[in-house]
C-alpha cells in the first residue's frame, strides 16, 4: 500500500462484519473513518473481518501492517475499554490456548525465564536509551511533584529508597536490576552496596558499565538461582514476569534472604482481575508469558510468609511516563530508523499507546508495595 493511497481512508464494505464491529462501538464515542482524534482511519476493505476474527491480535497487528492509522491512539484504547470491549474484544480461542498452557505448563520455569530478555529486553540497548530517559528507568515515574519524566524516574527510585530506610553500609538486593537504574541510584545516593540480577545479557552489559565504580554487582541470573542475605530487597517491574504458578515460590525466596529485620518493596503493575490472562498481543509482540497480578495473587501468595506493611498505588502516573516514552521514541525515530524496521516503530507506537490508554481507562494499576519479617514495631511509609 503506498502513502497516497493512505491519505484517503476508504468506503468500508457494508457487510455483516461492518455492521457487527458499529454495533459494539455504538455508545464508545468512537466511529471507523470519524473526525475525532481518536477515531480509526481504514485503510483495508479487511479490517473488520480480521478483527472479528482475531480480536486484540488482529488490531495489533493489523495497524503493524498499515491497515488502519489512528492521531490518538491512547485515547482510542481508553474509550474502548471504559465501553467494556476488553474482554470482549479478546478472542476466546486465544484465551482458551493460554489458560490450557497456563494451567498445564509452567509458562515462566526457570527454563523459560530468558525468553522475555531475548525477544524484548535485547532487542537493544540503543532503542531503550532513546525511549527512556537518562535513569534508563523502564518502570513507571512517580509525577505528584515532578514536571518531566527525569524527575518522575528520579521521584520513583528515591520513594522506593525512603520506603526502604536505606542507611549506608546496608546489602541490598535487586531483583529485575534492568539497566542498573535502581542500583545505580541507591549506591550512590544513600551508600549502599548492591546486587543486581537481571534475565536479559543487554541489560547486564550497560547496567555494569552504568555502576562502574560502585559498590554493584550486576549478574546475569534467576531469581530462584539466589544465595545469600539482605537487609534489604527491591523488586521494580519484574515480578509481572513472574508467573501465577510461581508466586508462592518468589515470596519464599524473599523471605529466606532477607534479614529478620528487612524490608522487601515490591513495584508491579496490577490486575483488576484474578483470572489467569494475558492479552494475546502483548504476549506475542511485547512480553512473552508474562502474567500481570491481582491483589488478591498478591496477597494470598505472601501471606504467612511476609508480613504486608504498605499499599500504595499510582497507576494513573503510567499513564504520563509511556506518553513520555512515547513521545522520545517517535522523536527519535529518524536515527533508529537505520536499524530498525517500520513494523518495529508501528509495534512500540501501538504498545505505548494502548497500554497508556489501559492505565488511563484504570484498567491497570502500578503498586508499590512495603513488606517485612514482622519484627520492627512499626512502619510508616513516605509518601
Amino acid at each position: 500500500m503506498t502513502s497516497e493511497q493512505r491519505i484517503v481512508p476508504i468506503t468500508l464494505p457494508d457487510n455483516r462484519a461492518l455492521r457487527v464491529v458499529e454495533s459494539l462501538l455504538d455508545g464508545s464515542g468512537v466511529t471507523l473513518n470519524g473526525d475525532a482524534p481518536w477515531d480509526p482511519q481504514i485503510y483495508h476493505p479487511d479490517f473488520c473481518s480480521r478483527v472479528l476474527r482475531h480480536g486484540t491480535l488482529g488490531l495489533g497487528e493489523s495497524y503493524m501492517d498499515g491497515w488502519w492509522e489512528c492521531e490518538r491512539i491512547d485515547e482510542l484504547a481508553c474509550r474502548l475499554l471504559q465501553h467494556g470491549l476488553g474482554e470482549r474484544s479478546r478472542h476466546p480461542s486465544e484465551r482458551l490456548m493460554y489458560r490450557l498452557q497456563a494451567g498445564l505448563l509452567n509458562l515462566q520455569s526457570k527454563a523459560r525465564a530468558y525468553i522475555v530478555g531475548k525477544a524484548h529486553y535485547d532487542l537493544g540497548n540503543d532503542l531503550f536509551a532513546q525511549m527512556l530517559d537518562t535513569t534508563m528507568c523502564y518502570s513507571c515515574g512517580y509525577w505528584k511533584d515532578a514536571d518531566d519524566l527525569h524527575q518522575a524516574q528520579f521521584a520513583k527510585l528515591e520513594l522506593a529508597c525512603q520506603k526502604l530506610d536505606l542507611r549506608p553500609g546496608m546489602r541490598v538486593l535487586d531483583i529485575g536490576c534492568g539497566w542498573g537504574s535502581f542500583a545505580e541510584h541507591a549506591a550512590r545516593h544513600h551508600g549502599v552496596s548492591v546486587t543486581g540480577i537481571t534475565i536479559s545479557r543487554e541489560q547486564a552489559e550497560l547496567a555494569r558499565q552504568r555502576c562502574s565504580g560502585l559498590p554493584v554487582d550486576i549478574q546475569l541470573m534467576d531469581y530462584r538461582d539466589l544465595a545469600g542475605r539482605f537487609d534489604r530487597i527491591v523488586s521494580i517491574g519484574m515480578f509481572e514476569h513472574v508467573g501465577h504458578r510461581n508466586y508462592a515460590t518468589y515470596f519464599q525466596t524473599v523471605e529466606r534472604l532477607l534479614d529478620e529485620e528487612g524490608l522487601f518493596l515490591l513495584h508491579s503493575i496490577g490486575s483488576n482481575s484474578s483470572e489467569v490472562s494475558i492479552d494475546p498481543w502483548i504476549d506475542r509482540y511485547i512480553f512473552p508469558n508474562g502474567v500481570l497480578p491481582s491483589a488478591r495473587h498478591i496477597v494470598d501468595s505472601s501471606e504467612g510468609v511476609l508480613l504486608l506493611e504498605d499499599w500504595h498505588n499510582f497507576g494513573p502516573d503510567y499513564d504520563r511516563t509511556l506518553l513520555a516514552w512515547r513521545d522520545n521514541f517517535d522523536a527519535a525515530w529518524q536515527t533508529l530508523a537505520e536499524h530498525y524496521s517500520e513494523r518495529t516503530r508501528r509495534m512500540f507506537h501501538y504498545y505505548l499507546s494502548v497500554c497508556a490508554g489501559a492505565f488511563r481507562a484504570r484498567e491497570l494499576q502500578l503498586w508499590q508495595i512495603v513488606f517485612s519479617q514482622g519484627r520492627a514495631s512499626r512502619y510508616d511509609a513516605p509518601r
